[in-house]
């Protein structure tokens, strides 16, 4: 199924994910080329809870992680720019509110459950 969001734009690449969602969202991902219909990179996201299914994916934090060490780099280099500077404020805010939720569910005993 292609991923479809207004905000993102599809003139290089788009992004495809299973259409069999389980665990109440998209788990696997294709970044696939436009010219060519190239798979450029495959994205498998954790499906389930760790403590259930063990580690088998990557995580939300990893992902925005590898694009604030980008953004920052860009951002010691000739390409440094307002917009970035606030890309990389939103991402950390992204990450301290994704850790706060961790924080907030290991306080609960239920972190790596089905447990809400």
């Amino acid at each position: 199924m292609e991923l479809k969001n207004s905000l993102l734009t599809q003139n290089y690449t788009f992004i495809e994910h299973e259409d069999n969602i389980k665990f109440n969202a998209p788990n696997h991902f294709k970044i696939i080329k436009n010219a060519t219909d190239e798979v450029l990179a495959e994205i498998n996201m954790q499906e389930g809870p760790i403590k259930e299914n063990g580690v088998n994916g990557c995580h939300n934090e990893d992902l925005l992680a590898i694009v604030l060490t980008r953004l920052e780099a860009f951002q010691n280099s000739d390409f440094k720019c307002r917009e970035n500077a606030i890309a990389i404020t939103k991402i950390e805010e992204s990450l301290m509110w994704l850790r706060k939720r961790t924080v907030d569910r290991e306080l609960r005993g239920v972190e790596g459950t089905h447990i809400v």
